[in-house]
């Protein structure tokens, strides 16, 4: 998996998932007979679509099938890798959806569920007793909407700090930061110039848009909430927005904007070899857990660190929490074999051997408490990978909540942040309320 917010772009928003009902299949068997493997049986054959398209990833997801088929021996899955959220949505529409779809993409959560494309699980989870307890409040808010559960978790990534120890040898530098202040007194000693001017080294990207420096990743530093408790954009009315821009302006302002936007031109794309932080051009950086796969499969030659991103200087209680988000699975309108599409999901979601063999292999972190715990998780003998599961643990550790809109609130705030790190906007406080005013449009479209 990759990031679950920005690199998996945010896909079909408000005006797709409002249609998305229209020419739908029916729900249920598909032609009113019974619905088979929900309570015998009977052999049958589901389909599970998924994103998952590497021969690493797609063997993983394959190990976790045959533990599923070893309880279920008389039902058999057809697994299709490689699809992405518009082929879900068009096959809904088109009345032919698979059984299950898993998506990278938590942004549609909102608009699958208040549009009725994915089922509501309440039922299922209800009858079964699901213990949803197992599973941190966070991971829950961006798997549901309006209190309507239309999917599952499965395997979250989750973001923190990577730090180059080599350079913070040479700067003097023994520990990671804790605080945002921390952090920019480090990046400036870790940054080094060309006789130019121009950057050779730096020791972070305030520049959003560098690899995984996005607003969602900086403002749980703050304590930030997207959204108020009524589903309205909270950017203007929460303080944390406008302390963490600020923060991020001020480093920019050090670097020169200018100049940091050159450098991110120069900086290789995120999954290559090249990576900045893999080369030693960036010597701290935000990033999923999965870079710790990346960095190993890459074979690259940087003694490195990771750690929570640091939490803002007045809110110590923050620091070991930061952003989560991930995969999400549901059984869409039309699905032919519910029932049995339901016992595919329930097994993959929470089953904690499945989820372990899934998260060893691809490298993610598992989504509930209980694979957390289990003695097979081998990604705990990783010291480097040890920070993100006790982030994900942590219970002020925050996402981005389901909406309507697909996300857009969040995908609005981006054209805005460039603009102000860039000194485009001369009344932050301004900005932030126009911010909202656009979001909350949109939020009211999505409906």
């Amino acid at each position: 998996m990759r990031s679950s917010s920005r690199t998996a772009a945010f896909a079909l928003c408000t005006a797709v998932t409002a249609s998305l009902l229209a020419g739908c299949g029916t729900t249920g068997s598909g032609g009113g007979g019974a619905d088979i493997g929900a309570d015998d049986t009977t052999p049958v054959t589901i389909t599970f679509w998924h994103a998952f398209t590497s021969d690493r990833e797609t063997a993983a997801v394959n190990q976790a099938l045959a533990l599923f088929h070893q309880k279920y021996p008389y039902i058999t899955v057809n697994s299709v890798k490689g699809q992405t959220d518009d082929k879900i949505n068009q096959a809904i529409r088109g009345g032919t959806a698979p059984d299950v779809a898993a998506s990278f993409n938590a942004g549609n959560v909102g608009g699958w569920c208040s549009s009725g494309a994915f089922q509501d699980l309440g039922p299922d989870i209800t009858a079964d007793h699901v213990d949803l307890s197992g599973i941190p409040a966070a991971v829950q808010d961006y798997t549901a909407f309006q209190g309507k559960r239309c999917t599952m978790p499965w395997l979250a990534d989750t973001f923190g700090l990577y730090y180059n120890k080599k350079l913070f040898a040479a700067a003097g530098i023994t520990n990671p930061p804790r605080t945002m202040s921390e952090l920019a007194e480090d990046a400036k000693k870790l940054t080094a110039f060309n006789p130019d001017g121009s950057i050779r080294t730096a020791g972070f990207m305030p520049y959003f848009g560098g690899y995984e420096m996005l607003t969602e990743h900086l403002v749980p530093s703050w304590g930030g909430h997207w959204l108020t408790p009524d589903g309205q954009s909270n950017t203007a009315k929460d303080p944390a927005f406008a302390q963490a821009l600020t923060w991020q302006k001020n480093l920019v302002d050090w670097f020169g904007a200018a100049k940091l936007k050159t450098f991110k031109t120069s900086m290789a794309t995120e999954q290559s070899a090249q990576n900045a932080f893999e080369t030693g051009s960036l010597a701290m950086m935000v990033d999923g857990e999965w870079r710790t796969a990346f960095i190993k499969g890459d074979n690259a030659d940087v003694d490195y660190g990771t750690a929570p991103m640091p939490a803002a200087d007045d809110q110590p209680k923050l620091y070991g929490a930061g952003y989560v988000g991930g995969n999400v699975m549901g059984i869409p309108k039309g699905a032919k074999h519910p029932g049995a599409a339901w016992k595919l999901l329930k097994f993959l979601t929470t089953d904690t051997d499945a989820l372990v063999t899934l998260a060893n292999q691809v490298g993610n972190v598992p989504t509930t408490l209980p694979a957390l715990e289990s003695p097979k998780l081998t990604l705990t003998e990783d010291p480097h990978f040890q920070p993100f599961l006790d982030v994900f643990k942590n219970p002020n550790t925050t996402t981005t909540p389901a909406a309507p809109d697909g996300g857009a609130y969040v995908t609005n705030f981006e054209p805005f942040a460039e603009k102000w790190q860039d000194g485009q906007v001369p009344d932050l406080k301004a900005g932030l309320a126009q911010v909202d005013q656009q979001n909350n449009a949109a939020l009211k479209l999505g409906q």
